[in-house]
């Protein structure tokens, strides 16, 4: 990074904006956190194997925190069982309704902050955060986790829609794409630390404590959000400029000049908070033309104009881009990453010559590592060049996988894992949240975000449900396991002709109509 670049990037930074980006990513990181929080304790929880934690003396630690008195302790024991029966199916029912929450999450998290607010909806994840927390940390059956499972996953999928969006309009024009990324750090802070916390506290007198930090992580953001201020961007779309230009000197500094940044919010010009979704590294406009508006636009003139999906489903301007845009979102998921993300620790279990929990912190640690190390590399290499690399790269890991589980190769198995998971955060990671933005104009980028997001929690559904039993059914039917990573070998290249045919490349394209070859007007 030229030093140029490196001061004006450290002088549009200021202490605030990162508390700011601290705590609202606190949102995404409890995504990672319960998507992967029944891992490591899968087999104590179930009932299947009374499994020891690593460090003895750290569950000791732990249990002794219980109600001080003998009598509470032992009231708590028999209120509280150890673990709860579940066979393979009754399992992948608790883990996948994390998903079903995700979904109403991420398709009702959008209009909601759109109509109250970035911070009403934040707040309200962290209610549902809170809850689902405690529903799992005191569930007693079945029906009671799946509760807290849904609940914390409609926090989850709402963070992911809302949290985006208010970093977008928080951050420096000129550093839009580095905060972007933050999202999908969190995320993999909060996988590797539940992953963590799993390899120590599972066992039958510790594995609630696991779902204790979840309610400790909530409780800080709702504090962390009392403190925080309203998107300025929202504000000023909902004709309070004036205490929008405050907040965003506040959160500036008082000597940074914003006049560049506010210009189109006195003059009318399109909603500030999509023009802020549009811009990332490589696509800054600082100062858009309030005339410029796209060819399919139905907004055009109007301040305020949002199109809904069945409106973007009927236009064929938007079509192209909202299947290619739920497809890369599909392709996330239906390429396997989460098969290793909620399942590696059962899965791996015997297969691999080292403790297949502690495998899985150092899976965790490799993506969110390579995460922070990929995020330049879209602007770089462009987005579909990202996305090919990821999906071709994940295929001939999991190729690679099923190979060595079959034939035994315990070292390849060891190493396929690590290589799955780091293309994974080469392109499939971070641009599918990228992409939707960049291919259609302001007016429909909110519908096709939550489209997205939408499809993805129902791809990762059918994996959170069916990647057990089909495992289990392919290994019982053709012997032996490692059979599953066939059907993602295939899944990913079917993945990867759907982007060469269907996803265009956005790098450098300046708006939906040049991504789409269309010709633009001035109204």
């Amino acid at each position: 990074m030229p030093a140029t670049t490196l001061r004006q990037c450290v002088r549009d930074i200021s202490p605030f904006l990162l508390l700011l980006v601290l705590i609202s990513t606190l949102g995404p990181l409890q995504f990672g956190f319960h998507l992967a929080e029944l891992n490591a304790p899968q087999d104590v929880i179930s009932c299947r194997v009374p499994k020891s934690s690593v460090s003895s003396r750290l569950s000791a630690a732990f249990s002794s925190w219980a109600p001080s008195s003998s009598s509470n302790r032992a009231a708590t024991s028999t209120a509280l069982p150890g673990c709860i029966p579940m066979n393979d199916t009754q399992f992948a029912v608790v883990s996948s309704m994390f998903t079903i929450g995700g979904l109403v999450g991420a398709l009702t998290g959008g209009p909601i902050s759109s109509a109250r607010g970035r911070l009403f909806a934040m707040r309200l994840t962290g209610l549902f955060f809170v809850v689902g927390s405690v529903l799992l940390t005191l569930g007693t059956s079945i029906a009671i986790m799946s509760i807290g499972r849904i609940l914390a996953g409609v926090g989850a999928g709402a963070a992911t829609v809302i949290v985006p969006i208010y970093i977008s309009e928080i951050a420096p024009p000129r550093e839009r794409g580095t905060f972007g990324a933050m999202t999908q750090v969190s995320i993999n802070v909060g996988i590797l630390g539940t992953q963590t916390l799993g390899y120590f506290l599972s066992s039958e007198a510790t594995w609630r404590w696991i779902f204790g930090v979840g309610i400790v992580i909530a409780t800080l953001q709702l504090l962390g959000l009392l403190v925080i201020p309203e998107s300025p961007a929202w504000l000023a779309t909902h004709k309070n400029v004036s205490q929008a230009k405050r907040t965003l000197q506040r959160i500036r500094g008082k000597h940074y000049n914003i006049e560049e940044e506010t210009a189109f919010w006195d003059a009318g010009a399109a909603s500030p908070e999509e023009e802020a979704l549009l811009d990332d590294s490589s696509t800054t406009l600082v100062n858009p033309s309030p005339r410029r508006t796209s060819v399919s636009s139905k907004a055009s003139g109007k301040s305020n104009s949002h199109l809904g999906f069945f409106e973007i489903v009927r236009d064929v301007q938007y079509r192209p881009a909202l299947v290619a845009a739920i497809g890369v979102m599909c392709s996330q998921q239906l390429c396997g990453i989460n098969s290793i993300i909620m399942y590696s620790v059962s899965l791996l279990r015997d297969l691999l010559p080292i403790n297949s929990a502690l495998l899985t912190i150092i899976i965790s640690a490799i993506n969110l590592v390579t995460t922070i190390a990929c995020s330049p590399l879209p602007d770089k290499l462009g987005r579909k060049t990202c996305l090919l690399l990821s999906i071709f790269g994940q295929g001939a890991s999991a190729l690679a996988l099923a190979l060595s589980i079959v034939f035994g190769a315990k070292i390849l198995s060891a190493i396929a894992v690590l290589f799955f998971v780091a293309f994974f955060a080469v392109g499939l990671g971070p641009v599918p949240f990228i992409l939707a933005s960049e291919m259609v104009g302001p007016e429909a980028v909110g519908a096709v975000q939550s489209c997205c997001l939408g499809a993805n929690y129902l791809a990762t559904f059918l994996v959170a449900q069916f990647f057990p039993i089909i495992n289990v059914a392919l290994n019982e039917r053709l012997g032996g396991a490692g059979w599953v990573y066939f059907i993602f070998t295939a899944l990913a290249v079917l993945c990867g002709l759907f982007v060469i045919w269907r996803v265009p490349e956005t790098k450098g394209k300046k708006d939906a109509d040049e991504v789409w070859g269309r010709t633009r007007r001035l109204d």
